[in-house]
C-alpha cells in the first residue's frame, strides 16, 4: 500500500525560482575566463543541481591546480548581479503552491540559506517558506547523496516514505531515490526529461500540472 504524502520537499534552483538559465550563463563565462571553455548543456549536465563545493571540487581536479582566491566569491557576485534584473518565478509556481495550502512544505536545495533568502525575496516567495529552508551547507554530502532530504525530513518530522520531493536535476532526483523518497522530475527548464526518469520518479514538464500529481502518486 502507497503511504500518503504528508511533506513535499521543494528545491529552489529551477523549481521556484527561475534561475539556472542566467546562472548557467554565468558561469560558462566564468569558466571560459579560467580556460574551461564548456557549452551550457555540458554545464547543466556536470553541474546543475550541485552544491558549491563539488563543483569547486570538480573545476580545480581538471584545471590541475586551485582556483584564484575568491573565485567561487566572485561568481556569486556574478549571479546576484543578473539575478537582480533577470530572474523571475518559475512559471505556474505560484499556482501550484496555492494549491497546496494544506500540505506542509519546505526547500532542500543545494545553496546557501543566504542566496535562497535573496533569489525567493526577489520572487516574492520567501513567505512562503520562511522558517522551513534547509541548505546543503548543513550536511557532510550534497546531491546526489541523500543527506540533505533526510535531514530537511527529519527536521520537519516527516518519514522519507511519506515525503515528496520536486526537482529538476539529475541529481536531485538520485538524491531522492537514495533517500527513499517519491521524486518529481520537473522537465520544464533546461535538464532533458530522459535525464530525470528512473524509478519511484513522475517526470512533468508544467508546474500547474504538480498538485494533481501529488494527489495521485
Amino acid at each position: 500500500m502507497i503511504k500518503p504524502i504528508d511533506l513535499v520537499i521543494f528545491d529552489c534552483d529551477g523549481i521556484l525560482v527561475d534561475s539556472e538559465p542566467v546562472a548557467v550563463r554565468v558561469e560558462a563565462a566564468a569558466l571560459a575566463e579560467l580556460g574551461w571553455k564548456l557549452t551550457e548543456a555540458e554545464i547543466v549536465d556536470r553541474f546543475v543541481g550541485r552544491s558549491t563545493a563539488s563543483m569547486t571540487k570538480e573545476i580545480e581536479a581538471h584545471l590541475g591546480r586551485s582556483l584564484p582566491p575568491g573565485w567561487a566569491d566572485s561568481v556569486e557576485a556574478r549571479h546576484r548581479e543578473a539575478f537582480r534584473t533577470e530572474l523571475k518565478p518559475v512559471d505556474g509556481i505560484a499556482e501550484a503552491l496555492d494549491a497546496l495550502h494544506h500540505v506542509p512544505t519546505c526547500i532542500a536545495s543545494s545553496g546557501t540559506h543566504e542566496k535562497m533568502r535573496f533569489t525567493l525575496g526577489l520572487t516574492d516567495l520567501y513567505s512562503r517558506f520562511e522558517g522551513r529552508l534547509f541548505s546543503a551547507t548543513e550536511v557532510e554530502r550534497g546531491k546526489p547523496a541523500p543527506d540533505l532530504f533526510l535531514h530537511a525530513a527529519r527536521r520537519m518530522g516527516v518519514a522519507p516514505d511519506r515525503c515528496a520531493v520536486v526537482e529538476d536535476s539529475q541529481y536531485g532526483v538520485q538524491a531522492a531515490r537514495a533517500a527513499g523518497m517519491r521524486a518529481f522530475g520537473y522537465a520544464g527548464g533546461l535538464t532533458p526529461a530522459p535525464w530525470l526518469e528512473g524509478p519511484a520518479t513522475v517526470v512533468f514538464d508544467d508546474m500547474r500540472k504538480l498538485p494533481a500529481l501529488l494527489t495521485a502518486a
